[in-house]
């Protein structure tokens, strides 16, 4: 054929080595963090349903969790406990003797370089399942703020390295902010649910969490999964009353929120990659339909792609075997 004058782009994809070499985003396991789910009692280890290979941990189990999770190299988990008990305030939340409290404790002392991050809400401790104090029928804000900041505290002197607050009340950052600052935990970083959208996604986590509302919905709090414009209003809210880290939840169907987010902000982005992004892909892994192994990597990296600097996912430990193989 003539000569025609086109770009061989194929040429920088020809080996592996080249595409090695050129890689633009690369996925490590060092930017994932594991959640775990810890219960109160003792020899628990049940499998949360909806979620295969997840599961509700007593503190003897959280041991080897732990310990597998360091031996692989993962730098960080976060915490969600579910108490035996609980009510219209969400007491459990705050307690110094609460699980997340006790099993933040457990794992410092054995562990003390894992860090440590405390999910810092209401709904798996309120008997309403609500994020915040509900007034005749409704969620109210100010009065949630108190209790919110109460449990960052305790969730700080039990040894949480990080405190994310998950709970889209407005003001949260900046409360919970003052009162750490007060009770001498200045240094204590918060890692904001900044864009936390009222997603259908939850649903595998709300069954682990026991969370789910008894009335109503979240859809007064957390954000449309139409909006965009808002996602940025809620992130520069939280830069300007103290955050320390961005999340975007969920993750996988917001990748156009978390490029915008990076491109906005200079705080470290965080993409949650939730449950129910976790429970379609196991489905589809179980069933035989799809490679999870390929399928899992390529959709964390695109995470990163989008700017994720770090991910929450609860492939993590999966990844991380997968990583250290390649």
């Amino acid at each position: 054929m003539d000569t025609i004058n086109f770009r061989r782009n194929r040429r920088l994809r020809n080996v592996s080595g080249i595409r090695s070499m050129v890689r633009e985003t690369i996925l490590k396991k060092e930017d994932l963090i594991y959640p775990i789910f810890v219960v109160e009692g003792n020899s628990v280890k049940n499998e949360i349903p909806s979620m295969p290979g997840i599961y509700h941990l007593s503190l003897d189990n959280l041991a080897i969790e732990v310990d597998e999770v360091v031996s692989l190299g993962i730098p960080s988990i976060i915490l969600f406990g579910l108490p035996n008990s609980k009510d219209d305030v969400g007491s459990e939340a705050y307690s110094d003797d609460g699980i997340v409290q006790k099993a933040t404790r457990f794992v410092k002392e054995r562990h003390p370089d894992l860090v440590v991050i405390a999910d810092t809400c209401l709904c798996q401790y309120t008997d309403h399942g609500h994020c915040g104090i509900v007034r005749d029928g409704q969620v109210v804000n100010d009065e949630s703020l108190d209790l919110l900041t109460k449990t960052a505290i305790s969730q700080a002197k039990a040894g949480a390295d990080i405190i994310a607050p998950s709970n889209m009340m407005d003001g949260f950052v900046a409360a919970i902010r003052q009162g750490l600052d007060a009770a001498g935990f200045g240094d204590i970083p918060i890692m904001s649910y900044a864009v936390k959208y009222s997603s259908a996604y939850y649903g595998p986590f709300r069954q682990a969490a026991n969370s789910s509302p008894q009335f109503g919905d979240r859809k007064t709090y957390q954000m449309d999964p139409a909006n965009r414009i808002e996602a940025i209003r809620e992130a520069e809210s939280d830069v300007m009353e103290g955050a320390d880290f961005l999340i975007v939840k969920p993750a996988l169907s917001y990748l156009d929120i978390i490029r915008d987010v990076k491109n906005n902000f200079t705080l470290p982005v965080v993409a949650y990659n939730v449950s129910g992004e976790y429970s379609m892909v196991k489905a589809a892994a179980l069933n035989g339909w799809i490679n999870e192994e390929e399928v899992v990597i390529e959709t964390l990296t695109s995470m990163k792609r989008a700017g994720a600097d770090i991910i929450m996912t609860y492939h993590a430990k999966d990844a991380a075997r997968w990583l250290e193989g390649k």
